[in-house]
C-alpha cells in the first residue's frame, strides 16, 4: 500500500546578493544542510531588471562538492580552471564537480531581459571530495521529458521517473531533480516514488499546489519551499491551474560537515588546507 509523505515545514527564503550583486532567494540555508543531506545550498534568482543580474559572478573557487545550475530564462557563459567552457541558455543545465578544486564564474551574456533560474549545491562523499574536477553542458533537447494523459510535463534532470532516466545519475547521493509543469484550466495530479530515507523538498516558482500527505492536505505556494516527512515512500502533488515546480531527493551522507564559504569538507583542518592550496594557486 502507498504511503505519502507529509509537508514538514514551509520555507519562505531569504532575500540576499551573491557574486558582483546578482539578486537571489536563499532557500536552502547553512541551518538546513543537516535536515536536507545531502544538499548544501538552493538558491532561486529571476528578475526581469538587468541591475539586479548584469554583474554575474566572477572567478570564484569551490572544492568538496557539486554546482547544479538550472536556467529557466536567460544566457550565462561558464569559464573554468580545468579548461571548460560553456554557454548555459533556456531550459539548459550546467552540473560541475568541484572536487579538489576549481575556479570558475558564470556570466550573463545578456544586458536586457528576464533571467531566471536556480542554483543547487549537491554535496560528494568524503571518498570523492578531492575527485578530479568535472564539467557538463546539458542543453534543453538533451533533458528527457514526458508528458502525461492528464497534461502533466516532467523534466527528469537528475535520477528517474515514470521510467525514465534523467541526464544525469549519481551512485552515492542518488539526486532526483524534476521540473514539474501542471497545465491550466485544469485539476491534475502527479505521484513520484522517493525512498523513505531519502530527504526531499519541493519548490514552487510559479502558482501553488496540495500535497497530499498521510495526515493531511497541505497547500504550498508561490515562492515556498516545503520540506517533505521521511515517513512514507511517495509524494502527491496537485495543482488546479498552471503551476511549475521542482522536486528534489537524495540519499543523505550521513557525514560531517564543516563549510567555509566555497569550500565545504569533513573537518577544520580540511579547510584549512583547501584555503592554503587556493591561495597557493593550486586549484586545477
Amino acid at each position: 500500500m502507498k504511503t505519502f509523505r507529509d509537508v514538514e515545514r514551509i520555507i519562505k527564503g531569504q532575500a540576499t546578493s551573491d557574486g558582483d550583486g546578482v539578486k537571489l532567494t536563499r532557500l536552502l540555508t547553512q541551518d538546513l544542510q543537516k535536515r536536507l543531506d545531502p544538499f548544501l545550498m538552493l538558491d532561486a534568482f529571476g528578475s526581469d531588471e538587468a541591475t539586479d543580474y548584469v554583474g554575474g559572478f566572477p572567478d570564484h573557487p569551490h572544492r568538496g562538492f557539486e554546482t547544479v545550475t538550472y536556467m529557466l530564462e536567460g544566457k550565462m557563459r561558464h569559464q573554468d580552471s580545468a579548461g571548460n567552457t560553456g554557454l548555459l541558455e533556456d531550459g539548459g543545465v550546467q552540473w560541475m564537480t568541484a572536487g579538489k578544486g576549481v575556479i570558475h564564474s558564470e556570466m550573463p551574456e545578456q544586458k536586457e531581459g528576464r533571467m531566471s533560474g536556480f542554483q543547487l549545491w549537491l554535496n560528494l562523499p568524503s571518498h570523492q571530495k578531492m575527485c578530479s574536477p568535472w564539467y557538463k553542458d546539458i542543453q534543453r533537447n538533451e533533458i528527457p521529458e514526458k508528458t502525461l494523459p492528464n497534461g502533466i510535463t516532467i523534466r527528469v534532470i537528475a535520477g528517474e521517473s515514470l521510467n525514465t532516466l534523467g541526464a544525469v545519475q549519481r551512485e552515492v547521493t542518488q539526486p532526483l531533480f524534476l521540473d514539474i509543469h501542471f497545465p491550466e484550466d485544469k485539476s491534475s495530479s502527479f505521484e513520484q516514488f522517493i525512498a523513505s530515507e531519502h530527504n526531499a523538498f519541493l519548490y514552487v516558482y510559479h502558482g501553488e499546489v496540495s500535497v497530499d500527505g498521510q495526515s493531511k492536505i497541505q497547500a504550498v505556494r508561490s515562492k515556498e519551499m516545503a520540506i517533505l516527512s521521511n515517513k512514507a515512500e511517495f509524494v502527491a502533488i496537485t495543482a488546479n491551474a498552471k503551476t511549475k515546480l521542482i522536486l528534489i531527493s537524495g540519499a543523505p551522507l550521513k557525514e560531517n560537515i564543516v563549510q567555509y564559504g566555497p569550500f565545504v569538507m569533513n573537518t577544520k583542518e580540511e579547510i584549512i588546507k583547501a584555503v592554503e592550496d587556493f591561495r597557493n594557486g593550486e586549484f586545477a
